[in-house]
């Protein structure tokens, strides 16, 4: 849990297995606002998150199935929820070398930039949280455009722009 016991990190029940990601947890009805490995199936109760030796965040399954949640640039040596509904994870020296905010999902949080290149795609539906049919990305040249998913970036396939063209990734 976050300090404030508004968000956690962790498993959460998706379809006939469990999902990791971070979800509202500070009201009745859990709210997904982050999903790591989104489109892969949801794993059994047997389930893991570990450290490895080498500071990944891996889920590892009974059956010996590995999958990698985060794969900082330093050895991991802690994490942590943030009030923020940011997770983070830290080397030895207490900087953040990962953050769920710089790979988002299907949501932006207060604080949270979408960043030029990086998009949002929706989920299937509130029950499952994998990949939907919309994206709405940030385009370099500071466009905000919705497409459909598998499209090319390209204006015949825009459902929606911002008009926000030559701003910059800063919009």
């Amino acid at each position: 849990l976050s300090r404030s016991g508004l968000y956690a990190f962790g498993f959460y029940q998706q379809a006939n297995g469990y999902a990791v990601g971070v979800f509202l947890a500070g009201i009745s009805e859990k709210t997904v606002v982050w999903t790591a490995n989104r489109d892969n199936p949801p794993v059994l109760a047997d389930a893991t998150l570990n450290f490895t030796t080498d500071g990944r965040l891996i889920l590892q399954s009974a059956q010996g199935k590995e999958t990698n949640i985060a794969s900082p640039s330093d050895s991991a040596t802690s994490a942590s929820m943030l009030d923020s509904g940011n997770f983070v994870i830290y080397n030895s020296n207490k900087e953040i070398i990962w953050q769920s905010f710089d790979n988002p999902t299907n949501t932006l949080l207060q604080g949270q930039r979408l960043r030029a290149g990086n998009e949002l795609v929706s989920s299937v539906s509130e029950s499952d949280q994998s990949a939907g049919i919309f994206r709405l990305e940030m385009q370099t040249d500071g466009h905000l455009v919705q497409y459909p998913v598998r499209t090319p970036n390209t204006a015949e396939y825009s459902y929606w722009a911002s008009g926000t063209g030559g701003q910059g990734d800063n919009v």
